[in-house]
């Protein structure tokens, strides 16, 4: 596996933007989570304007990450610029998060957490690999994967 740009994004197609995102965000913001779904909230770098896209929120060992499956996107980059301040929508429910960027040795066991819950979904954006697969192929796709950790602004 040839490691790629971290700054490589795949935008989603036609369909994935037009109906099963729209989907998802209507269940969401009605307050039916689909497999951990959430709606990311975040003030836009360029506009100042709160910026919205669903997410998948994983749950390991106690702790929440955000994985971006597609790469460096806007949503990761706004993250980014607000200093990692975030909110994740629910239905009603507003929770207040700051996000911290992981590094790329710290990835492994999240992304394969990861591709173990949402396979289906997202494998096809890691080049092959899998949740099978070892530490060092999950550390040569991390640059294109930004993993956050959330904790709970008080």
């Amino acid at each position: 596996m040839s490691q790629r740009s971290p700054l490589r994004y795949r935008k989603p197609g036609w369909f994935t933007q037009h109906v099963l995102n729209q989907a998802v965000v209507a269940l969401t913001r009605s307050g039916v989570s689909v497999w951990g779904s959430r709606i990311l909230e975040v003030t836009g770098r360029s506009s100042g304007q709160p910026q919205r896209v669903p997410v998948n929120l994983l749950s390991l060992g106690g702790q929440l990450y955000l994985v971006s499956a597609r790469g460096t996107g806007q949503w990761v980059r706004n993250v980014r610029a607000a200093d990692g301040r975030l909110d994740l929508l629910l239905g009603r429910t507003r929770e207040h998060w700051v996000a911290t960027e992981l590094g790329d040795d710290e990835k492994p066991p999240v992304l394969r957490a990861y591709l173990r819950r949402w396979r289906a979904e997202v494998g096809v954006f890691f080049d092959g690999v899998s949740a099978g697969s070892s530490d060092d192929e999950l550390r040569a796709v991390g640059p294109n994967h930004p993993v956050f950790l959330l904790h709970p602004a008080w």
